[in-house]
């Protein structure tokens, strides 16, 4: 296997090597929404894919799918179940040229669970670590970072 070029495009998102993210974002843990579908707060209540050791509490970082419930919004959106992308968090990212980057807030996509934006627009900056493993992100977002 070569460094980090093999990948396999899945319905979720695009399966490859990244480096190590420290996973900053817990359940219970309250986000903003990013794109333009009316929701404003979203909370993690499962973070797909997690894997880790029996009792810790699964958590995510930037790039991962997680499901949410929107606390603040619309009604029609409120208490119901979404799927999402982490595309900012505070907490550091490393990256392989020895750069932290952080970001100003915790933010997230709301996604269809085909994979689809359900917004059309995201507003701020989106990690590179979320662009390269999601590439419907990657068109909408108008500033990689």
């Amino acid at each position: 296997m070569s460094a980090g070029k093999s990948r396999a495009v899945s319905a979720k998102g695009v399966q490859e090597f990244r480096p190590y993210v420290t996973k900053a974002l817990p359940l219970g843990a309250r986000i903003t929404c990013a794109d333009n579908t009316g929701a404003k707060i979203l909370e993690i209540i499962m973070v797909k894919r997690a894997k880790t050791r029996t009792s810790r509490y699964p958590s995510a970082a930037v790039g991962d799918f997680v499901n949410v419930v929107v606390k603040k919004g619309p009604a029609e959106l409120r208490k119901q179940i979404f799927g999402a992308v982490i595309i900012r968090q505070k907490y550091p990212i490393r990256r392989l040229n020895g750069v932290r980057v952080s970001f100003e807030d915790n933010a997230a996509v709301l996604v269809t669970p085909e994979g689809e934006i359900k917004g059309t627009d995201i507003k701020g900056p989106v990690a590179a670590e979320a662009s390269e493993k999601w590439p419907r992100v990657a068109n909408l977002a108008s500033m990689v970072v």
